[in-house]
């Protein structure tokens, strides 16, 4: 049989980046079970409340939700254990010392299907103030406002 070839999103957890500023973002590869790869087959996954932390020198994801595969056994997984991303120590070490700093914190920011294998994309980020939040509404929506007028501009429609 072929290896699947391109990328399939299985999840997305598009709070983050209302709730906090990305700094950096990070693919890794995650140690899974085999009703966990069942279960994220068929598109069931809730990034949510998770967070990824460093022990022992090893990065772990933790409060990910994947449910239980619904044909499973007594094979089947435990659905918010936490899971070994697999990562190169560099990177590893870089992330560490980013951490170091105050106020980041590593959060994943979607999970899919790259080349058949399970990847999840890790960001460091720092949180956001409501008022930041509400900054950072107002830019957008100023930025939209700008480009629809300036569309408006360049088909002769001036209102």
């Amino acid at each position: 049989m072929a290896r699947e070839q391109g990328r399939k999103l299985v999840a997305q957890n598009k709070k983050a980046r209302h709730d906090y500023a990305i700094e950096d973002v990070f693919e890794a590869g995650m140690v899974l079970t085999g009703t966990e790869v069942k279960s994220l087959r068929a598109g069931r996954a809730s990034l949510t409340d998770g967070f990824a932390s460093i022990e022992d020198g090893e990065l772990w994801l933790r409060g990910v939700h994947i449910p239980e595969y619904s044909l499973g056994t007594w094979t089947n997984h435990e659905p918010r254990r936490a899971r070994k991303l697999l990562m190169r120590k560099e990177e590893i070490r870089r992330i560490v010392n980013k951490t170091k700093e105050s106020g980041l914190t590593l959060i994943p920011l979607s999970l899919y299907f790259k080349d058949g294998y399970a990847k999840v994309e890790i960001a460091l980020a720092r949180g956001r103030k409501s008022y930041d939040k509400r900054q950072a509404i107002a830019e957008r929506e100023s930025k939209r406002e700008a480009s629809k007028a300036m569309g408006r501009v360049a088909k002769g429609r001036i209102d």
